[in-house]
């Protein structure tokens, strides 16, 4: 799916303040998966990751802009091809963004010549697993992880895609 006018480029420092508004717009949105995403010490703590992510990680991350205005953003790190972060805000969700960031960046992958793509999510975030399989995405393991953001563990899908035939 191609979405008119979207433009995906890579992170500037203007965009900074964006990726953290963005991120924790589209996280609060979520169903509360478990109480911890009710805590006010959780969520402050998250606010805080998100406000200082652009800044502190040492990985790559894409803007999605529409119309000059960042509307979801994704985020490489930890690993080449491991994909730690998607965000769409939720005035943008449903669009086909998360699709074009999420496709963006695994021939990004594909390119450097990486035979996989990794991610992972809640367990019960249905609506990014959906997503993330109709990309190509599998299930490799569910279970419990610790979440260093939210300092609490959580139940959690890792995914992965193959990306080469080889």
């Amino acid at each position: 799916m191609v979405v008119s006018g979207l433009v995906i480029r890579p992170i500037a420092v203007a965009d900074h303040q964006a990726v953290g508004t963005v991120g924790f717009a589209a996280w609060a949105a979520n169903d509360p998966y478990e109480d911890s995403y009710r805590d006010p010490g959780v969520i402050a703590r998250v606010r805080h990751d998100f406000e200082t992510f652009a800044g502190m990680t040492k990985g790559e991350i894409v803007i999605a802009e529409l119309n000059g205005q960042v509307v979801g953003w994704a985020a490489r790190q930890t690993a080449r091809n491991y994909l730690s972060d998607l965000w769409v805000h939720p005035d943008h969700q449903g669009k086909g963004f998360g699709k074009a960031l999420l496709l963006h960046l695994c021939e990004a992958m594909r390119n450097e010549g990486l035979v996989t793509a990794r991610l992972d999510t809640h367990a019960r975030n249905g609506g990014a697993i959906r997503l993330y399989e109709r990309c190509g995405f599998t299930i490799i393991w569910h279970g419990i992880e610790f979440s260093k953001s939210m300092g609490v563990p959580l139940e959690k899908v890792h995914l992965e895609k193959r990306l080469t035939d080889r």
